[in-house]
């Protein structure tokens, strides 16, 4: 936090800006993820701020770590008995529900929206901005893929429903486009789709990476790669080993669990450690001794690549996506990692082996320096010219 404040004081100049009284609407708070922290930060920033939120599960200290103190208005839809377990299939349910909130008495609107929030209704004099992790993928460019994977019992009934609730779902979205004054994306990548999808513009602000709680370390480097994910089909981990199961001569140390653990650990060689979840002290050791991360998913922006880079550590990681604005390729200017271009073990495998033979082109400052211009000061000081100059 003493990193943060300082960038923070070193940026003031002059007299304090007043505090602005902001309604912040985030889709719901299952856990403490990205988007959490994106609304801890967005908080931060505006102390006189008023959280609204669809659901919140969180316990109490990470409600707290959230909101900073913060009032916090969730929804009718969170009193529902059991409704942690299935609320992510109340879509339609929630797009009611967001609309039900009343933020009119707030001097600006700010929504982080990867789905309802940018919906929450406005009066005509309130600014709205809309900082979007991504429009609703099981909604637009996903939705066959999510639709194709329900199974099971009634697959056909299930099917037929999905489809008349995406299709409404969308109407819902396209309807509330017009609705925000300003989008901010939380990556380029984010900011193509943002066009491809509504046709809006909007402005890049890179999401808050908390790379004061990583660093360098002090002990050298070991002979060993290292990833670290929840173990789901997209991020790609059985396909990580499969590349490292051709290199028997090259360590990978793989943390993380989820569904596809067993398919894992089934794939893995005499040259593959799966540690299973382990603590924040334990991954940041990792980091900080592996001689490179390895990332294979297709990712909005990716936040654990930057922290690897903060530990001084380079990535190897797909040259799609958020990776791509995160990670400086070999042959760029103080490079920071290796991008593969498919998502196939051989592709993964070639990137590895380039990674090898140019070991002496990558260094711990450079990654670190880095990871650093995506840190929290530097999105807080983003979001509030934006908030601001919206105002203006």
């Amino acid at each position: 936090m003493t990193e943060i404040a300082g960038e923070l004081g070193s940026e003031a100049s002059g007299a304090p800006r007043p505090q602005l009284d902001v309604g912040i609407v985030h889709d719901w708070m299952p856990g403490l993820a990205g988007g959490e922290r994106v609304v801890q930060q967005m908080a931060a920033t505006f102390p006189n701020s008023k959280i609204y939120t669809l659901f919140d599960f969180l316990s109490a200290a990470e409600r707290a770590e959230v909101s900073g103190g913060a009032p916090i208005e969730v929804s009718r839809l969170n009193t529902w008995p059991g409704v942690q377990k299935y609320y992510r299939y109340l879509l339609l349910q929630c797009t009611r529900a967001i609309e039900e909130f009343n933020v009119t008495h707030h001097e600006v609107v700010l929504s982080s929206s990867a789905a309802l929030a940018k919906g929450v209704i406005t009066s005509p004099e309130q600014p709205h901005i809309a900082y979007i992790h991504s429009p609703a993928r099981y909604a637009w460019d996903l939705t066959h893929e999510y639709i194709d994977e329900l199974g099971g019992f009634a697959a056909g009934l299930k099917k037929r429903a999905a489809r008349e609730m995406m299709h409404r779902f969308r109407k819902w979205d396209m309807r509330t486009v017009a609705q925000v004054d300003h989008y901010v994306a939380n990556s380029e990548f984010i900011r193509k789709r943002i066009w491809k999808t509504w046709r809006r513009e909007a402005q890049v602000i890179y999401p808050p990476v908390d790379t004061s709680a990583f660093d360098l370390g002090t002990g050298p480097r070991e002979e060993f790669y290292f990833t670290a994910s929840r173990m789901v089909p997209y991020k790609r981990i059985p396909m990580i080993v499969a590349a490292f199961n051709a290199r028997p001569h090259l360590k990978l140390v793989v943390s993380g669990d989820g569904p596809e653990m067993d398919k894992v650990r089934a794939l893995a060689g005499a040259n593959i450690e799966l540690l299973g979840h382990v603590p924040f002290e334990t991954l940041r050791e990792k980091m900080q001794k592996a001689r490179a991360f390895v990332f294979a998913a297709k990712e909005d922006f990716g936040i654990v690549p930057v922290e690897a880079q903060a530990c001084g550590c380079p990535v190897i990681a797909l040259g799609h996506g958020g990776t791509a604005e995160t990670v400086r390729n070999l042959g760029m200017d103080d490079p920071t990692g290796v991008w593969f271009d498919r998502q196939t073990a051989e592709d993964l495998g070639a990137a590895v082996d380039r990674f090898e033979a140019e070991l002496s082109a990558f260094n711990a400052e450079a990654c670190r320096n880095n990871a650093l211009s995506f840190g929290v000061a530097r999105f807080r000081r983003e979001l509030e010219d934006c908030v601001r100059a919206q105002l203006a």
